[in-house]
């Protein structure tokens, strides 16, 4: 059994008298560990489908299985306490909160974990290590660079080594060269924790780390591209 399977998903909004089919009947299998690129120009419905597997949106028809939980039958309680104890996020804008310290930013997905403070400070303090900023546990998001807050929200995302991370545009705004380092660093940490990375870029490159890229064009998957093992490229 796969770690996510995707049935007939499709998701419609109406704009008027119009219907967009931002979604229109993806299926899918995400197994345990893969690393996982959506690639679409805008409106591709890439976003719309990293959503609706972190349970932000429901879906119009179809099936989202973790296993054997069925996530669109859930309640929206159950569905955020499911997020809580299964998913990290990595977001293009950093979303780190302002008036706290590094560690404070990294460590709050802890807090529903009912971790102690000190726990959480602990916990804070390796990941932000793994990512090179333990020299960086006080500083607030505005005495960092943006690839230093970058690396403060995927260690965020990462404290407590969820199976699962999301990452909407994680390079977005950041030059070539920082982009290059976050892909490798996050490259790096899911394959030591064998993590499934499931992220939505519009650039190419950009999925030169993935085990897997998913090529989306007007709400279907066009097509699936999958690296070769070395294995596989040798009997070739």
């Amino acid at each position: 059994m796969s770690l996510i399977e995707i049935r007939n998903l499709k998701k419609y909004y109406k704009v008027g008298s119009t219907i967009i089919r931002a979604l229109d009947g993806v299926d899918l299998n995400i197994e345990k560990g893969e690393f996982v690129a959506l690639l679409g120009t805008s409106g591709s419905g890439k976003s719309t489908l990293l959503n609706m597997l972190a349970g932000l949106e429901r879906p119009s028809k179809g099936h989202i299985s973790y296993g054997k939980l069925d996530l669109t039958q859930l309640s929206e309680d159950e569905i955020t306490k499911f997020r809580n104890l299964n998913i990290g996020f990595v977001f293009q804008s950093y979303n780190l909160l302002p008036h706290l310290s590094a560690w404070e930013n990294v460590s709050l997905p802890l807090t529903f974990k009912g971790l102690s403070k000190s726990d959480r400070k602990k916990e804070a303090y390796k990941i932000l290590k793994q990512v090179g900023l333990e020299g960086r546990m006080n500083n607030k998001p505005s005495e960092l660079s943006g690839g230093q807050q970058q690396r403060v929200s995927i260690a965020r995302a990462f404290v407590g080594n969820p199976p699962i991370i999301f990452a909407d545009e994680p390079t977005g705004n950041l030059d070539t060269k920082t982009s290059f380092e976050v892909m490798s660093l996050i490259k790096e940490i899911t394959s030591k924790n064998n993590q499934t990375f499931i992220m939505v870029t519009h650039d190419e490159e950009m999925t030169d780390f993935a085990d897997k890229t998913l090529f989306m064009r007007d709400g279907k998957l066009e097509k699936v591209h999958e690296r070769l093992t070395i294995d596989e490229v040798l009997e070739k």
